[in-house]
């Protein structure tokens, strides 16, 4: 794992600022272009990206902004809705998580119409957001304050989970919209039943900085604990099938592929200068790739290739994986 067996991005998105977060909406906008927002110092900024793996007449990428909202504070966390979409009467809606403890629901129909519905409850450092996928009518996030709080899109509490620890990562099924996956920073990953409001399974591990359900083949769950992966599988055992260190120091964030169930990746703590990016495939025993970026944030999977993007300093990475 030397430094210099790191691959520069497949292509790169020149920024006005620091990148914080960037995330891919993983629904279809209704156009051939992937929804795509990054955020960092009060601001959001949406785009469309078209990649020549699409689209032959693209060199490279292709990345159109299509607007950039003010943000009282940094953002810290961001959520596509599934109502985004940019066919027929075009639609942008996300929810971001600040340091005040607040979310704020954005949605814009890019030209007059711009609402931020600030939603209010959580009473630590909110770590991640996600919106009820088949029609995003509910959002969901975990926070240091040792809650998982479900939302309507008017602000009201639908549900609250008390974990035992810091909730770091959410995750909804894709279509059993009453299954939420939670994840806690001492290790424990539920799955609760939104009707019943009862966790109706547990996996287990080491202390969690991040993890994530493999939304194309729901048994499988991967996490980063230390500097290791592991991955679960649901239906054998509460405990991680495999583990392996990834980095040389401390690991950041895990995601799976959308276009593939084997491919995921994960991201170094960001060192000094640099942080790593290894993409994963479950039939490899290494790596099958190694990028590095400068003081490297945020981590999304393309909806349909297997291309992912990292935030930098001032622009976004994305690397292109071989299948």
């Amino acid at each position: 794992m030397q430094e210099d067996s790191s691959h520069s991005p497949s292509y790169t998105v020149p920024c006005e600022d620091y990148v914080h977060v960037v995330e891919f909406s993983p629904f279809s906008s209704g156009t051939p272009a992937s929804l795509l927002a990054y955020g960092g110092n009060q601001y959001v900024v949406v785009g469309t990206c078209l990649f020549q793996e699409e689209d032959v007449e693209v060199e490279g990428v292709e990345f159109n902004v299509l607007r950039a909202f003010h943000h009282e504070l940094r953002v810290d966390a961001l959520a596509w809705s599934p109502e985004s979409r940019l066919d027929r009467i075009p639609t942008i809606r996300l929810c971001t998580a600040a340091a005040d403890r607040k979310l704020r629901l954005l949605t814009s129909d890019l030209q007059d119409r711009h609402e931020v519905k600030v939603m209010e409850g959580h009473t630590s450092y909110i770590n991640h957001l996600v919106f009820e996928p088949t029609e995003g009518k509910q959002i969901a996030s975990v926070s240091d304050d040792h809650t998982c709080r479900v939302w309507d899109l008017d602000g009201n509490e639908s549900a609250t989970f008390r974990l035992r620890s810091p909730g770091i990562s959410v995750c909804w099924h894709p279509e059993e919209v009453f299954k939420l996956m939670v994840a806690e920073k001492k290790g424990t990953i539920r799955f609760y039943d939104l009707v019943t409001q009862q966790a109706i399974l547990s996996l287990e591990s080491e202390p969690l900085m991040s993890a994530d359900w493999c939304l194309t083949n729901t048994i499988k769950v991967g996490g980063v604990s230390g500097s290791d992966w592991l991955i679960w599988d649901i239906t054998r055992s509460s405990y991680p099938q495999e583990k392996r260190p990834a980095h040389i120091d401390k690991a950041r964030l895990f995601r799976w592929s959308r276009a593939n169930e084997n491919l995921f990746a994960t991201t170094g703590c960001p060192g000094k200068i640099n942080t790593q990016l290894l993409i994963h495939h479950l039939g490899h025993p290494q790596p099958v790739m190694i990028g590095s970026v400068t003081v490297g944030s945020g981590l999304s999977w393309h909806r349909t290739l297997p291309l992912c993007v990292v935030g930098s300093d001032r622009k976004l990475c994305f690397w292109m994986t071989e299948m």
